[in-house]
């Protein structure tokens, strides 16, 4: 176990050159985190977890077991990325054509959560406190609050900032947030 600069990278992982980690962040087993990647600060990275080069992961970031984060993607503060969930970084991928580093950009904004086995195709937003089901597969922009599920995942409602469900008719929760449509079809916090 290797315990520096205020934070745990468990001897089974590597680290490469050139990698920002913040204080309290924690790297378990069998990760590899590549090269000019920044994660920030309180981050958890579970089990068998890759990030690619150049990547950049917020503060507060969970990323549970089976998780590669590649080249393209970035994550925003607190966000949740359950076991097994997949980012992808190429539109067509194809072994005899490789892109040489030109990737389709990825967002995943503050406090989002994806659920185990979720796909997020690469070149979308996923946005504020969206939540995404587990096994769904993001083929466009999710708004803020969106609940999304399926294959591809479609809009099946709102949740709160807390992750609970919101009523559709009042758009309240029972911790307390309400929310409003806006005349473009978002939900914003009141």
């Amino acid at each position: 176990m290797t315990d520096n600069n205020n934070h745990f990278v468990h001897p089974s992982s590597y680290v490469d050159e050139d990698v920002t980690i913040g204080d309290g962040t924690k790297i378990w087993h069998f990760c590899h985190v590549q090269r000019g990647a920044s994660l920030g600060r309180n981050c958890s990275l579970g089990q068998n977890v890759n990030i690619g080069n150049n990547v950049k992961i917020g503060n507060g970031v969970r990323i549970q077991n089976n998780v590669s984060v590649y080249e393209g993607v970035v994550i925003e503060d607190n966000v949740f990325c359950g076991p097994s969930c997949v980012f992808t970084n190429v539109v067509a991928p194809r072994a005899h054509f490789p892109v040489q580093g030109i990737y389709a950009a990825t967002l995943i904004k503050e406090g989002a959560s994806l659920g185990a086995n979720c796909t997020i195709v690469c070149g979308h937003t996923v946005g504020r406190s969206a939540l995404i089901a587990a096994g769904a597969v993001v083929t466009k922009d999710v708004k803020a609050y969106a609940l999304m599920a399926g294959v591809p995942a479609r809009q099946i409602g709102w949740v709160c900032e807390c992750g609970k469900r919101l009523d559709e008719h009042t758009l309240a929760c029972e911790c307390g947030r309400r929310y409003r449509n806006t005349p473009e079809g978002n939900l914003v916090q009141i």
